[in-house]
């Protein structure tokens, strides 16, 4: 276990878990957790070892966003600037991230923690899960941090539209019902429904779950079905040339769980 300054950070095998740890700020966003979470997402791309990453909250809440009452900076319109796009580097680290990234939210996830949210690849909601754009009940565009990028693709046009013109709550149940988590469960059993579903994802060979996150994420902004089926195509030849294959198509025969520690590693 690594403890940062606000970010704790747990090896379990092949999987990370990750949890922002300002429990008495609702985990909200200062430039050092800014930071922490951005190096941290930033590494991952060059890191083979780890293969699944869960996000969460420590405390009663997800992430509430960036921390208003944080000591403020002086800064000029181009400091401005950098530190904006600072905060929105997290998300983008975390779409570009070969590995699969599961959030487990509960309480609140507002502003940049629901960015962070969506970003992710999975979204499992506590019962007590609230989520909204916060920027624009205080004066700023709803449209930040990715927000106006996933928010449509995840739940549609006019859904979205409805939550970041307002800044509205959605709660777990109607997040639910819209798609935009796969599934709600009691906050204190959050952890035990994500441990199955991480295991099934450590049932795929270490290529095919980056490829797989890849095509997906490519997919979603194809110009064309032909665009996304060449890209199917390409994954397919290159994981059925990976030593995991021949491993993972016993493993299927045999009715047995793959072991890919002898084959190439992603």
């Amino acid at each position: 276990m690594t403890q940062r300054q606000t970010i704790v950070v747990e090896r379990r095998g092949a999987t990370e878990w990750v949890t922002m740890n300002r429990p008495d700020r609702l985990n909200a966003l200062d430039d050092a957790m800014v930071g922490e979470l951005s190096d941290y997402f930033r590494g991952l791309a060059t890191d083979r070892e780890v293969r699944v990453v869960v996000l969460r909250g420590a405390g009663s809440a997800y992430c509430a966003g960036l921390d208003l009452k944080a000591d403020p900076v002086e800064r000029d319109t181009i400091d401005r600037l950098r530190h904006q796009r600072s905060i929105a580097e997290i998300v983008m680290a975390m779409r570009y991230a070969p590995q699969p990234i599961v959030s487990l939210i509960h309480g609140p996830a507002c502003g940049g923690g629901f960015a962070m949210a969506l970003a992710s690849d999975v979204r499992i909601a506590g019962e007590s899960a609230r989520m909204n754009a916060a920027f624009i009940r205080i004066g700023l565009s709803a449209c930040d941090i990715g927000v106006s990028y996933f928010l449509p693709r995840l739940v549609g046009a006019s859904l979205a539209a409805e939550l970041m013109l307002t800044g509205d709550f959605i709660h777990a149940e109607r997040a639910l019902a819209c798609g935009l988590v796969s599934r709600v469960v009691p906050d204190a059993e959050l952890e035990a429904a994500a441990v199955p579903l991480v295991e099934r994802m450590l049932d795929a060979s270490p290529l095919g779950l980056r490829l797989t996150k890849e095509c997906l994420r490519m997919s979603i902004d194809a110009p064309s079905l032909e665009s996304a089926i060449a890209m199917e195509d390409r994954n397919q030849i290159l994981t059925v040339g990976d030593n995991a294959f021949a491993e993972g198509l016993s493993a299927f025969l045999e009715k047995r769980r793959p072991d890919y520690s002898k084959g190439a590693r992603a």
